[in-house]
């Protein structure tokens, strides 16, 4: 029988068995591969292109920041510092060893899946952790916990699109920026936003990751910042937003790869984002608009978001940029977290 980590790990495997062949594929079609810095700088690496396309895939790396550090990966886990508070979570994309193995010692708590559910689970504190402690992300307070649950309140990997989104607020004039979250969990984003001028509306579907974001605005002192917190569907949502005329600035998709809405609606990745896509396109601020779209924890290539968001919108011109989001360990490798689609109208 294997143990826990190694089905993880053999699980991580499979899934990148598949790598080689879609690499070759996007090298046959154009593609080329780029390596950057929070999503900016001179590319660092890249691979011929066959033919010449506007297409190109982007390995964007958050280092860390004041609130965040990943300390070190390997062996299906990752080493992260949250504010003051060392976890050691799974991470089965971490095929190689740690490099600082002492430096795991100084772990506050570890997490164990059950199941089959890998998000599932129970942690271990091996040392004091509080029921909830602030990490700063820019002039965001999030407020994380333990739970039982891997995740603790805060993706920490989704940074440098949240300064993409303020740098893309900063440029909207003659009107106040809007701003719509969809699947917005406890509202880093919202907060940031709101933060920067844009009046934000939050939608999700956990009645829990609505409190939780309503808890961080009042830890960030946003209080009276404009956001509407929406419990709903968002796929319901956004039909309605779309038959009102509503339009919003910059709008954010970051959806799970299965769910369910707060009256039992499904929700499946690859059935449900074509139809979420085609709305969220139609809400689009005429001018002045940006999208971006992030997905993980799924068996897929960033090429299929690039290619979906692309159909989405076709008649809206714009620039795109798709790829992979990753945090670069303090020891040396880099952690591969989701993948993503950016769009700016002409």
């Amino acid at each position: 029988m294997f143990e826990a980590s190694e089905i993880r790990l053999h699980r991580a495997r499979r899934i990148l068995h598949d790598y080689p062949r879609l690499a070759r594929r996007a090298v046959s079609i154009g593609w080329f591969i780029t390596m950057t810095k929070d999503g900016a700088g001179t590319p660092t690496r890249s691979a011929p292109r066959a033919e010449t396309t506007s297409a190109r895939l982007d390995l964007i790396e958050m280092p860390g920041f004041d609130g965040y550090a990943l300390l070190d990966s390997g062996g299906g886990r990752k080493l992260e510092r949250f504010g003051t508070v060392t976890l050691d979570r799974p991470e089965p994309q971490a095929l190689w060893q740690p490099r600082t193995p002492d430096a795991w010692k100084k772990a506050n708590a570890v997490f164990s899946a059950s199941g089959d559910d890998e998000e599932k689970g129970r942690w271990r504190v091996d040392k004091p952790v509080p029921d909830s402690w602030p990490v700063k992300v820019g002039a965001a307070t999030m407020l994380c916990r333990l739970q039982g649950l891997w995740h603790v309140g805060l993706f920490p990997e989704q940074k440098p699109h949240w300064d993409w989104m303020n740098d893309r607020l900063a440029l909207v004039k003659g009107e106040k920026p809007r701003v719509l979250n969809l699947f917005a969990y406890t509202g880093a984003a919202s907060l940031l936003a709101a933060a920067a001028g844009a009046e934000v509306t939050h939608v999700d579907a956990s009645k829990k990751a609505i409190g939780w974001g309503r808890e961080n605005q009042a830890a960030s002192k946003l209080s009276d910042a404009p956001i509407r917190w929406i419990l709903d569907d968002a796929a319901k949502f956004v039909a309605r937003e779309v038959r009102r005329g509503k339009t919003y600035h910059v709008i954010l998709v970051d959806p799970p790869k299965f769910g369910r809405g707060p009256e039992g609606e499904v929700w499946d990745l690859f059935t449900h984002l074509p139809g979420l896509m085609r709305d969220c396109a139609k809400l689009l601020a005429p001018s002045q608009a940006s999208l971006v779209l992030t997905v993980y924890a799924i068996r897929a290539s960033s090429l299929a978001f690039d290619q979906l968001c692309r159909e989405m919108l076709v008649t809206q011109g714009g620039t795109f940029q798709s790829g992979e989001l990753a945090i670069r360990a303090a020891s040396g490798n880099a952690v591969p977290t989701s993948l993503f689609t950016r769009w700016v109208s002409s």
